[in-house]
């Protein structure tokens, strides 16, 4: 009796057939392994399927300036907005600072080495801004402009090309009102179009800001990050409106001071919303939501006006517009860069807004910053969803990466919940590229453990461990783990 034939009539028989399984029990299970063995040698063996990522796909680290290099009083650097709120009791998390962050000012020729040594092609750095004008504008500090010519040669001596941020949030405290003050888009214009009048003869990339909702919805708006204000939301409104505008015109200086073929873009947190699953009723959903939630930064600036549903919503309290603001705002792009971490889900819904938002729950997976909800398929919908909404030159991946706790075990660092979260997002990344949308690289965040903004030092996303009393910098198993996913081209 062959066994489906034996399983046939046991469910048949029902419970009669109880006293004939245990009798043949004995002799199926003899058959039965014969037959897997049969099986398994007869059985073609399947030659694995390894998935690479284009041969001119860039691999690189992401830092920035006031969460590595301290050195906050040398060479004529000037205070900053986070010199002053690290400073402030109570707004960063064991009063920490940046003072001293990884001492990389000086250690940068350490920190280099280190990028080499993982096979990175691309390393993308911000530029502090009051080390170039320690006021934010007027005549530049030499000294700042001599290091970062040093840091750039190096990385080129080293055959890593640098990719420059602008402005990632250390906002030089002379200028007056801050984000509140029209005038900072400009004074941002005119440092940007300086730096890259210095520097655009090597950097070949460069991007105006760094996460407007941050330095934005953050520092003027929650509180949460310098300058710490909680402002109404007509105030925040301008404020975004100040900071979009500040790209635009870091766009026009940078094209209007650089050298040919220089490309310009941003690096911004688009807030994503997924859809529940993938349905076109549900990825609609999907469009809607992140178009709508992102209608006061990337979709002003990549379609040139503020749509609809925002300016409704917000009512009395939208942003002020000047002539000529959105035309500077959206100021064409050769890049988008995008800093991908949490996603948000929604599900297509009747009501009004045709989705419903899925809010996380407790059970939701977390890395150690509570806000890193993980969810890996954001990677894929991220790339997906700006290229359908905005049809964007090409897309870097400007940030992603992963906070752990990282226990120091007989000197090494196995931070396998960071692989496995890294695996899993790289591995959507692979599939957005697959599917032709244009992903032409991947900055991880973060090369180094560094100062995390109100966390301070108590979270750590470096691929290398940074005892911050010694310096001594100690590679993590995760650095391993990229240093042979670059080797490969491929999720490893």
């Amino acid at each position: 009796m062959k066994r489906r034939d034996f399983l046939r009539t046991g469910l048949v028989l029902g419970t009669g057939a109880a006293t004939s399984t245990l009798a043949f029990g004995k002799g199926l299970a003899a058959a039965s392994a014969a037959e897997a063995t049969a099986a398994s040698s007869a059985r073609p063996r399947i030659k694995p399927v390894h998935y690479s990522f284009p041969k001119d796909f860039r691999w690189g680290c992401a830092t920035a300036a006031y969460q590595i290099e301290g050195a906050v009083d040398e060479d004529g650097r000037g205070k900053t907005n986070w010199d002053i709120f690290s400073h402030t009791p109570g707004k960063v998390a064991n009063n920490d600072n940046g003072d001293v962050a990884c001492d990389s000012y000086h250690r940068y020729p350490e920190d280099i080495a280190l990028l080499k040594n993982l096979g990175v092609r691309s390393y993308r750095l911000s530029i502090a801004w009051s080390r170039i004008f320690p006021d934010g504008r007027g005549k530049p500090n030499q000294k700042g402009v001599d290091h970062y010519n040093k840091v750039i040669d190096a990385l080129l001596a080293a055959g890593i090309e640098p990719h420059v941020t602008m402005f990632h949030w250390d906002l030089p405290a002379a200028l007056p009102g801050g984000w509140q003050n029209r005038d900072t888009a400009y004074a941002l214009a005119d440092y940007s179009g300086f730096v890259a009048s210095q520097l655009s003869d090597r950097v070949h990339h460069f991007m105006t800001v760094n996460e407007l909702r941050c330095f934005t919805d953050q520092g003027y708006g929650s509180g949460i990050k310098a300058p710490g204000l909680k402002l109404p939301p007509a105030q925040v409104n301008q404020v975004r409106h100040h900071g979009i505008l500040g790209h635009g015109l870091a766009v026009q200086a940078i094209r209007a001071h650089s050298k040919p073929g220089t490309q310009v873009g941003l690096a911004d947190n688009t807030v994503f919303f997924l859809p529940a699953f993938d349905t076109p009723e549900h990825v609609a959903a999907a469009k809607k939501a992140t178009r709508e939630n992102n209608a006061m930064f990337m979709t002003a600036i990549m379609e040139g006006r503020y749509i609809d549903e925002y300016l409704k919503q917000e009512g009395d309290a939208a942003p002020k517009v000047e002539p000529g603001d959105m035309a500077i705002i959206s100021s064409p792009l050769d890049f988008v860069g995008l800093n991908i971490y949490a996603p948000e889900w929604v599900r297509a819904d009747d009501g009004p807004t045709g989705y419903k938002y899925i809010p996380h729950l407790p059970s939701s997976p977390r890395m150690a910053s509570p806000w890193l909800v993980v969810g890996p398929e954001v990677a894929y919908w991220g790339v997906r969803l700006t290229s359908e909404l905005w049809n964007p030159k090409a897309i870097y991946i400007t940030e992603n990466g992963a906070s752990a706790d990282d226990p120091v075990t007989d000197g090494h660092i196995d931070d396998a919940d960071r692989i496995m979260y890294l695996r899993n997002y790289v591995g959507q990344f692979q599939h957005a590229v697959a599917e032709g949308y244009p992903l032409k690289g991947y900055f991880l965040w973060s090369l180094l453990d560094n100062f995390e903004w109100a966390d301070g030092y108590g979270k750590r996303f470096g691929l290398h461990y940074v005892d911050f009393a010694t310096q001594k910098r100690t590679p993590k198993l995760s650095a391993a783990w990229y240093k042979e996913v670059i080797r490969q081209n491929r999720v490893v």
